[in-house]
């Protein structure tokens, strides 16, 4: 398990939503599935104390897990952050296991911090919301008879 240093803001303590997930290279899994690789060289890592932003668009993760997981970069885009808009890089093919769901989803590297940020795309594409006043990640539907997922 890596931990990684989060942001303490007191004043927002009441919001605050930690989570811990896993993050696999995608095509290290792939490889690994025909035999190219062992299990042991998939690249994949567990993050604790990641901060669930409901600010922040996609999963967010600094640059050292981005090097670790050995992630392929595929383009960039404008980002706009309290510093204002800025160029970042995205990354494809991130695996994410959360609370037994897993999804594949691209991340935005980021350089001015260590700690990861679990976005509303990731979120609401794996059926999870945020929980304030219980400081965790409730599943969705809240009952058996729904489904997460829908196609209307």
């Amino acid at each position: 398990m890596r931990k990684l240093s989060i942001p303490y803001f007191p004043d927002r303590l009441m919001g605050q939503v930690i989570i811990t997930l896993n993050a696999t290279n995608r095509i290290d899994k792939m490889l690994q599935m025909r035999g190219f690789i062992t299990p042991e060289e998939v690249r994949s890592v567990t993050l604790t104390d990641v901060l669930v932003d409901t600010g922040a668009t996609l999963l967010c993760l600094p640059s050292s897990v981005i090097t670790q997981l050995g992630l392929v970069q595929g383009g960039e885009a404008r980002v706009e952050t309290s510093a204002g808009v800025q160029q970042g890089r995205i990354f494809r093919d991130v695996d994410l296991n959360i609370e037994g769901r897993q999804g594949t989803f691209d991340c935005l590297e980021l350089t001015e911090v260590s700690y990861a940020l679990l976005g509303v795309t990731p979120m609401q594409i794996l059926g999870l919301e945020p929980d304030l006043k219980n400081h965790k990640l409730r599943l969705l539907p809240m009952n058996s008879e729904q489904s997460y997922l829908t196609v209307l």
